[in-house]
């Protein structure tokens, strides 16, 4: 570590020679990350940002796929104020915490997980390569019943925050029990989440009966309504496992408090001959009949519709997430993806739970579902690389009808931004932006992650978790999950 007088120095340097360093940055404690030392003079005249992010290839994800070489991007009270050229932002504002990016290094909007079970890392690997109902029934839905409690769910989503942050996920829509607990870890971690109490017609760990599940879910979107990140939803779990009565409901709740719906559907054949007997139509279909269909809807899978489902889906403006590794692990089938697309419904890209995936990488999503419809379609031009990265970014954020706030990078949209390491082996040389991002890029080459301009993760180090101690209390739980299972 250098001498307090000697860092003065050098940062004097900085101001004094401008586009020189007297010292290398790399030596200092937080290498990238600069605080102003302000002057008096014509730095007077400029802007004041919080944050500035000067440097690397800034990657918009905004309508004409803006791409700025050498670009920054301000930010203040946690919103994106400018974004353009280095020379141009530099010029415009000073900041009180710099972060001077490698030239290689890509610049992009935080990735959105359209669909998650956080929790759910306390399963991961319990019961893998089995069907999807005999995964459920057999496996997940009694070690459940045994184990889900707030420690479990709040020890859990705080791994996941881990998994999610240091692989450049910046906002998730999850799925669970207990969701108040998700909720405080999204609060306490900077994440930012849309957070669907799950709802069944079956006891659940948080509820005795759907009317509980009901009382706790009031209580819970009133509880976080006007929270800044996040947004507390309704999770009706599925078709299969929740009816008429409790859907009227649900809808009837999600409206009178504005809040977003979160449902699997149509996610396996089995799903489809099980409400077609039950109720005599698909299950599309079904939930139309029960008033569930909406635009606030965000339906997870979408594998097996119908002509007719998807113009359905698409006259309700429902949005979709594509969830291509646990549809194929579970061999559930492939989303048509093209159809719905041109059908001009909004889908974004998820991994779906840790238990079924089994990891929260974002970029591993996107490789396989760019390989996915390539070989399903036996088609090489299907989802061409900036496809996929729209998926994970705007697509995403328009799926969950937050395009508004995130998404892209844009002058008045919040700044939920990561920096992805350019110089990782694997993505050297460059010739393709996109290409790279989705094929060759990894959750571990993010070496920041922001969210609401709030550095989560900067070069190996987590800002607002305390990564061994998470690690640590995932154990203990772990050997409660040995226990229950069993030898099963």
């Amino acid at each position: 570590m250098k001498s307090p007088l000697l860092k003065v120095l050098c940062l004097l340097t900085v101001f004094i020679v401008p586009g020189a360093w007297a010292c290398d940055p790399s030596k200092f404690h937080e290498p990238t990350v600069e605080h102003d030392v302000r002057q008096t003079g014509v730095e007077e005249d400029r802007n004041t940002a919080n944050l500035l992010i000067v440097g690397g290839t800034v990657v918009t994800m905004d309508t004409q796929r803006q791409v700025f070489e050498n670009g920054a991007v301000a930010i203040v009270d946690g919103a994106i104020a400018a974004i353009g050229p280095e020379a141009e932002i530099s010029n415009r504002f000073l900041a009180d915490e710099t972060i001077r990016v490698h030239p290689h290094d890509i610049v992009l909007p935080g990735l959105i997980n359209a669909h998650n079970h956080a929790p759910m890392t306390m399963l991961r690997g319990v019961a893998d390569d089995i069907a999807l109902m005999d995964w459920l029934e057999d496996y997940i839905f009694p070690a459940e019943s045994q184990l889900v409690n707030p420690e479990f769910v709040r020890t859990g989503t705080r791994l996941a925050a881990l998994e999610m942050i240091r692989s450049g996920t910046t906002t998730f829509a999850d799925m669970y029990y207990f969701e108040d607990d998700v909720a405080w870890v999204v609060s306490e971690t900077g994440l930012r989440g849309v957070l669907g109490e799950t709802i069944l017609d079956n006891p659940t760990p948080d509820s005795a009966t759907p009317d509980d599940a009901l009382a706790y879910t009031e209580a819970f979107l009133q509880k976080w309504a006007n929270h800044p990140r996040i947004t507390p939803g309704i999770a009706p779990h599925a078709p299969y496992t929740v009816g008429p009565e409790t859907f009227r409901k649900v809808a009837k709740l999600a409206r009178q408090y504005n809040a977003p719906l979160l449902i699997h559907l149509a996610e396996t054949s089995d799903e489809v001959q099980t409400i077609r007997s039950q109720y005599g139509d698909t299950p599309v279909g079904y939930l139309e009949s029960v008033g569930v269909l909406g635009a606030d809807l965000l339906a997870a899978h979408a594998v097996w519709v119908n002509a007719s489902d998807i113009a359905i889906l698409a006259k309700h403006g429902v949005g979709l997430v594509h969830n291509p590794e646990s549809n194929m692990k579970l061999t559930s089938g492939a989303m048509p993806i093209a159809q719905l697309r041109q059908a001009g419904i909004a889908i974004g890209l998820g991994t779906d739970g840790p238990a079924s995936n089994n990891d929260l990488d974002m970029f591993g999503a996107m490789l396989t579902g760019a390989l996915l419809h390539k070989f399903v379609d036996n088609d090489p031009t299907a989802m061409p690389a900036v496809e996929v990265v729209s998926l994970a970014t705007i697509e995403g954020a328009r799926a969950l009808r937050m395009d508004d706030a995130i998404g892209s990078l844009e002058v008045g949209k919040r700044a939920d931004i990561i920096i992805v390491d350019g110089s990782s082996p694997n993505l050297v040389p460059r010739y393709d932006l996109y290409s790279h991002l989705t094929y060759a890029a990894r959750g571990h080459d993010v070496k920041t992650t922001i969210v609401d301009g709030q550095i989560l993760y900067h070069n190996e180090t987590f800002t607002t978790l305390d990564h061994e101690s998470v690690l640590s209390e995932a154990r203990k739980i772990a050997s409660r999950v040995r226990q229950v299972l069993g030898d099963r």
